[in-house]
């Protein structure tokens, strides 16, 4: 790991590269606080996305202890993964919210900064069976799209199940995660949409989310995730000196969709216009490097909400 720290800040350095925003939410040019009321509309999305570090032996029955707690009136119905080669999920729905949950476990900030060697960041295009009629100038980080692959056919049956089963209600699909699962939860979010029927409304909430894929992928997402519900559509939460959230780095050709919410060290949450917006109220610009970096803000707390079961 160290050895990728040294390579990621000395090619920063040397290779410093601004993204272009989305013309999409061009007119979202100023950077708010948001109030309390906004930020505790958080906090179901928050326990559901650490409830996924949870074993899928007590996230089937609902049984996780206080993650599970917060949302007591979630039906769970389906749950997998070993933690290992792959990670926690689990799919359901939440009455009170009217939406399918989808989340996807993360892992320990040195885990995941590990896994952004140089044998897993290569770039990979999608897969068309996956994701039909995505442009092949979309490419995203291959361990990444290995990792979403092994459960993408089993989260996409629990989905069409939960929302055949809640038919009468017409639920949304709200997809969730943290660290690696914000990863793997985002690329859910561009598969999905791409299977279940027309007219289903899709929502992404990510926390300590590292980047995904190229400009072409944050382009697409803004598109056709983030302008979803007047460019509400996605959220990805940044919590104050989070290294993993910069990487991998922009100089490698990676890109953040928009919707960054930072939280800053007064606990404030700010949200940030664009993609990967340089003000040093925004994650960009505050963590300019890994060394600029607290790895111990990874795991939150997001609004009191420490992630992990």
């Amino acid at each position: 790991m160290t050895r990728l720290l040294v390579a990621l800040v000395s090619a920063a350095l040397v290779h410093l590269t601004t993204a272009i925003p989305s013309p999409d939410l061009a007119s979202r040019q100023s950077i708010t606080t948001l109030s309390t009321s906004q930020i505790s509309a958080f906090k179901p999305f928050t326990f559901f996305a650490s409830a996924a570090y949870c074993q899928p032996s007590t996230t089937i029955n609902w049984s996780c202890g206080a993650n599970c707690d917060a949302n007591a009136g979630f039906q769970p119905t389906a749950s997998g993964g070993d933690g290992t080669d792959t990670q926690f999920w689990y799919v359901g729905f939440d009455p009170t919210l009217n939406t399918v949950i989808v989340a996807h476990q993360g892992t320990d900030p040195s885990s995941i900064l590990s896994l952004l060697d140089d044998a897993e960041i290569a770039f990979t295009t999608l897969s068309s069976s996956l994701f039909p009629g995505v442009s092949s100038s979309i490419e995203v980080h291959s361990g990444f799209a290995s990792d979403q692959a092994r459960t993408a056919s089993d989260i996409l049956s629990a989905v069409e199940s939960t929302l055949s089963a809640h038919s009468s209600t017409t639920p949304s699909v709200t997809m969730v995660g943290h660290s690696l699962g914000a990863a793997l939860s985002l690329l859910d979010a561009v598969f999905l949409p791409l299977h279940l029927p027309a007219g289903t409304q899709f929502k992404y909430v990510g926390y300590g989310l590292p980047r995904v894929g190229n400009q072409a992928f944050a382009n697409y997402v803004d598109q056709h995730i983030t302008a979803l519900d007047g460019g509400q559509g996605l959220t990805r939460i940044n919590n104050k000196e989070d290294p993993i959230p910069i990487n991998p780095g922009m100089f490698l050709g990676y890109h953040h969709p928009s919707g960054e919410i930072h939280i800053q060290d007064s606990n404030a949450w700010d949200a940030c216009p664009g993609q990967d917006n340089p003000s040093t109220l925004c994650i960009v610009g505050d963590v300019s490097n890994d060394f600029d970096g607290d790895e111990s803000d990874h795991d939150g707390p997001y609004d009191g909400v420490t992630m992990g079961c």
